[in-house]
């Protein structure tokens, strides 16, 4: 084997040792939900206690004088004189005053009453501690009022408009007409209602171990460490769920991350989704990752910054992360504006900057961390989409060892293994490998050049090494059977042999006394020997198994 082979074979060697790697071209919302999701979670807040609203009764004195009032109207022409229409300007004039008309009596009516919420919040710490929005966690006593007077009271309504409507017999009630009865007790109910026993529970959704978001998610228990105030405020909440360790964690980002024009994406629980009956339970508790524009930098009347951005909220997202593209929080979801029915508008959302987190979190004391389990889930991740199932799949059980309730490494060491059991494994091999293949051919090469040097070296001395001052052998005259055959002695001559023919110069013959010619003939075998055993060598280095 000559010296330019022996490179060209280096080389080929080299360049298999360090193989091009094919990545598709997979979005970036793609990889960045497949790393946040872990720990974005659904929050809940649930008041129950017992309502307690008195009975309703006519105020008969002002009530007549609205009945008089009502006739002069008729008289006068200023309403028409069919019975719908007094009896629908009677409910109307009392709905501007309820409390003139309708006075509350005993004996007073309880329901036990539970009303609730779901928002959106993340870890912070691998330890338990969580953000959210602080409107997440509280309601004031009017709003919280309201809801119970709105679905807790429902029935009270509806017995109670059908008294009045019953009082009023001689009238044929149509839907309008109901449903004017109804908003009139609805309104009482609410100016008089009490809540006893009021207790507050805040709640993270979380799965049971073995991981999965599925059927087995169960509400934990969540501490309120610090709560600022609700939008258009610091609307900023600190939770706390003890018992923890080794949760995912979200990076925090810095305000300076983005700016108008750039990318935001928001991940959270929509209410479209968790609070209708349509979807499975799974699949309800996987959040929803969106996308649009960062628009413009605002400022509250109170001074607050807050960002508004194109990418689509609603109800349900509020607490939620709003992320760069690399993956780090810029901000936490607020706010969206509301059409006049109720209805989220798409292309306002406000989110709170990430700098006022910073400085609640700051004020608590508590220094955002990644997690290890963090860590090594996105190395697994980026592992798996490079389609290197082999070396992912590893790194997804030691996540799963660190956090047994993990929602998705579960899923994704099944399609690991899915991978690499239909051939679509594109692993490299572990580096070390590559260096003792590198190392092992290096080795060849040098023993190859030493050798071929070895045998150079000898060629030139066999050249040079003729010695024409010593005696020649003697001279054995030519014949076709002399090289295979023993030398044997001649039988001895009657005539002397001329003293001419016991001498020869190497000259006139075409061989010379040569005394390493008995080692230049077996060059070829041991030139062949040394191939093989090279070959060998390389070949037991590709064989020798990774990591070895």
């Amino acid at each position: 084997m000559n010296l330019r082979n022996i490179i060209v074979a280096t080389a080929t060697v080299l360049a298999v040792a360090t193989p091009a790697y094919a990545d598709d071209d997979i979005p970036v919302g793609t990889v960045l939900a497949a790393k946040t999701h872990p720990a974005v979670q659904l929050t809940s807040l649930t008041f129950t206690g017992q309502v307690v609203v008195p009975t309703p009764e006519i105020n008969q004195g002002p009530f007549n004088q609205l009945v008089q009032q009502t006739t002069d109207a008729v008289i006068n022409g200023r309403i028409s004189n069919d019975e719908q229409s007094i009896a629908k300007y009677l409910f109307q004039r009392m709905g501007a005053n309820v409390d003139r008309y309708i006075r509350p009596v005993a004996p007073n009516r309880v329901v036990e009453a539970e009303v609730g919420g779901m928002c959106t919040g993340w870890w912070v710490t691998p330890d338990g501690y969580m953000v959210t929005g602080a409107h997440c966690v509280e309601m004031s006593d009017q709003a919280l009022a309201d809801t119970f007077a709105q679905q807790a009271l429902t029935k009270f309504a509806e017995e109670d408009a059908q008294t009045v409507l019953a009082d009023l017999r001689s009238f044929e009630a149509d839907e309008e007409m109901l449903k004017l009865a109804q908003q009139l007790y609805v309104t009482f109910n609410s100016n008089h209602l009490k809540i006893e026993n009021l207790q507050k529970s805040i709640a993270v959704v979380q799965s049971l171990p073995g991981g999965g978001v599925d059927k087995t998610a169960k509400p934990v228990p969540a501490e309120l460490v610090s709560v600022g105030e609700s939008y258009p405020g610091k609307d900023f909440a600190l939770l706390k769920v003890n018992g923890q360790q080794n949760l995912p964690t979200l990076p925090l980002g810095e305000d300076s991350d983005v700016q108008t024009g750039t990318t935001l994406y928001i991940s959270g629980f929509p209410g479209l989704v968790t609070n209708t009956p349509f979807f499975s339970l799974e699949s309800k508790l996987e959040p929803a990752l969106t996308e649009g524009p960062y628009n413009a930098k605002r400022s509250t009347q109170e001074g607050v910054p807050y960002i508004q951005t194109q990418a689509p909220s609603y109800h349900g997202n509020s607490g939620g992360p709003v992320f760069s593209r690399e993956g780090k929080v810029i901000g936490m979801l607020i706010a969206g504006t509301v059409s006049e029915g109720g209805e989220a508008s798409e292309n306002e959302s406000f989110v709170l900057p990430v700098s006022i987190i910073k400085e609640k979190l700051n004020e608590k004391n508590i220094k955002p961390a990644a997690a290890l389990t963090t860590t090594e889930y996105n190395a697994a991740l980026d592992s798996f989409f490079k389609r290197h199932y082999a070396e992912a799949l590893p790194k997804f059980r030691e996540v799963q060892a660190l956090h047994p309730n993990h929602p998705y490494v579960a899923k994704y060491i099944t399609e690991s293994q899915q991978g690499i059991s239909s051939g679509k494994d594109e692993s490299p091999q572990p580096i070390m490998f590559w260096v003792l293949v590198g190392g092992g051919v290096l080795l060849a090469v040098v023993v190859g050049l030493v050798l071929l040097r070895v045998l150079v070296k000898r060629g030139r001395r066999s050249r040079t090494s003729v010695s024409y001052g010593h005696q020649a052998p003697q001279y054995v005259p030519p014949s076709p059977y002399l090289q295979h055959m023993q030398p044997y002695a001649l039988p001895s001559s009657p005539e002397p042999v001329s003293d001419a023919t016991q001498y020869v110069r190497p000259a006139q013959y075409g061989r010379p006394a040569d005394p390493y010619a008995q080692q230049q003939q077996p060059q070829p075998r041991e030139v062949a020997d040394l191939e093989r055993e090279l070959a060998e060598l390389r070949r037991q280095l590709g064989n020798r198994p990774p990591g070895a």
